[in-house]
C-alpha cells in the first residue's frame, strides 16, 4: 500500500509541475507583446478584443481566421483577439485565452 501511495504522490507532483512549467505567458511591454513563444512590436497592434461566453466560443469555432496564431487553452474560456497590422506577416491576429481578457485589452490599447 504505501509504495502505491508513495508512487501516486510522485506522480501528482510531475503532472502538477509538467502543468505549471507549460502554462504559456503573456507579457506586455511598451515595446513588444508577448503570448506564448510569439512576440511582436507593440506598433504592429491592431484592434484588440476581448470576448467571454457564446462570443467567446465563436471566435474559437465559427469566426476563426485558419491563419490566425493561438494560444488558446480548452480550460479557459474568455478569450482575446489582437489584430495584427504588420504588411509582412500573412497572421491576421492572435487569438488567446486569458482569464482576464478586460485588463489585457485594457493594457494593449494604451500607448
Amino acid at each position: 500500500m504505501s509504495a502505491g501511495y508513495t508512487a501516486a504522490a510522485v506522480l501528482f507532483t510531475i503532472m502538477a509541475a509538467l502543468l505549471v512549467l507549460s502554462t504559456p505567458t503573456i507579457l506586455v511591454t511598451s515595446e513588444t507583446v508577448t503570448v506564448g513563444r510569439a512576440t511582436i512590436e507593440r506598433r504592429f497592434v491592431g484592434g484588440v478584443e476581448g470576448f467571454r461566453g457564446k462570443d467567446a466560443t465563436a471566435q474559437r469555432g465559427t469566426k476563426l481566421n485558419g491563419l490566425a496564431y493561438l494560444c488558446i487553452r480548452g480550460w479557459i474560456d474568455p478569450v482575446v483577439r489582437i489584430e495584427i497590422t504588420d504588411p509582412s506577416d500573412r497572421t491576421p491576429y492572435w487569438l488567446t485565452s486569458s482569464r482576464r481578457p478586460e485588463e489585457l485589452a485594457a493594457a494593449l490599447s494604451r500607448n
